[in-house]
């Protein structure tokens, strides 16, 4: 394997444009090589525009390629089984956008498909690669609030009224701001627990038009009495953050998931009655670090850091989640 990996992209996504292009750009190991759409002529100048090289009119003379290393899949939610699916039988080790997939059933034939053909898989939940988090376990680990029984997780964002068309609000394609962006704060919770919720509850507002959940909250309920509240969706003010809390003290993340790339970032922690206490942590790009993990992955043929039955669990509890909030009820797992 050359001394990069080699990334081609499948989609013109906006995502790849702003963030994961430039981060495999920025990247100690990786560089971007090819790019597909379903339009030779859209492939072509996104390419010219990101300076890439390739550009291919369809996603299957890309994964034929054979001088790709490996994929980023970032289509719309429907697209994430096709595709990824089809990486898996060209044998490209494939990072696949969050949510893995529309639903465990759905995400369960990923797995099931790149296990089959003993191709690396990974879900591109960025926000993991960021020291802030390890910083914040390490607090946890000291006892800085005593023993957790309470998390916070709020991650929304507004969309414009008028733009009916956004992908995030077309229910068909797995739309609505649970799988959008309530897909962070439950991982966030799950991730800090180490433990999967006995049961969960929730409530969303279903827009008129999309259908889809635009505003939703939801409780979890994890084993030892820790209990987490989560608010997501594409309707309300800008906030991406955490609280963590114990009868301790507690420990707060407040730009937890999309924090600044370029500037540090700060955890708040209150100790008991104490004044709080400011940890700056330097300046990190969470998708460069995401990109050279995978990357270092493929080139020294490991595992990769987060297991894809992680995804599996993820999904198991959005799906959970979505039962919930239809039909009013306790679900439990």
């Amino acid at each position: 394997m050359p001394d990069r990996v080699r990334w081609g992209i499948i989609s013109t996504a906006n995502i790849a444009r702003t963030a994961v292009i430039p981060a495999i750009k920025e990247s100690r190991n990786g560089i971007v090589i090819a790019v597909a759409s379903r339009d030779a002529a859209r492939a072509r100048a996104y390419a010219d525009e990101l300076d890439i090289e390739r550009a291919y009119g369809s996603y299957e003379e890309l994964l034929a390629d054979p001088d790709i290393d490996a994929i980023y899949n970032p289509l719309p939610n429907d697209g994430h089984a096709p595709w990824s699916i089809a990486s898996a039988k060209a044998h490209k080790p494939t990072l696949v956008e969050k949510p893995m997939a529309r639903t465990v059933a759905e995400a369960k034939t990923i797995v099931d498909a790149f296990r089959a053909e003993k191709v690396l898989l990974a879900e591109a939940f960025m926000y993991r690669y960021h020291p802030q988090h390890a910083k914040i376990r390490a607090l946890l680990d000291e006892g800085v609030v005593g023993s957790l029984n309470l998390i916070e997780a709020v991650f929304t964002y507004s969309l414009p009224m008028s733009d009916a068309q956004n992908v995030r609000l077309q229910a068909a394609i797995g739309g609505g701001g649970l799988l959008d962006v309530g897909c962070y704060c439950v991982n966030l919770c799950r991730m800090v627990t180490g433990k999967e919720p006995e049961s969960v509850t929730a409530q969303a507002v279903y827009g008129k038009v999309s259908g889809v959940d635009e505003n939703f909250v939801a409780t979890l309920r994890f084993p030892g009495d820790v209990l987490a509240y989560v608010a997501c969706g594409m309707r309300s003010l800008v906030r991406n953050e955490y609280t963590l809390s114990g009868p301790d003290g507690s420990i707060t993340a407040g730009l937890a998931f999309r924090p600044p790339e370029d500037g540090p970032t700060e955890i708040h922690v209150r100790r008991g009655d104490n004044p709080i206490e400011t940890i700056v942590i330097p300046a990190a790009n969470q998708y460069t670090l995401m990109v050279e993990d995978f990357a270092d992955a493929v080139q020294n043929k490991r595992i990769t850091t987060y297991d894809p039955m992680d995804s599996l669990s993820n999904m198991r509890v959005l799906d959970a989640l979505d039962r919930a909030a239809r039909e009013g009820i306790m679900v439990r797992l």
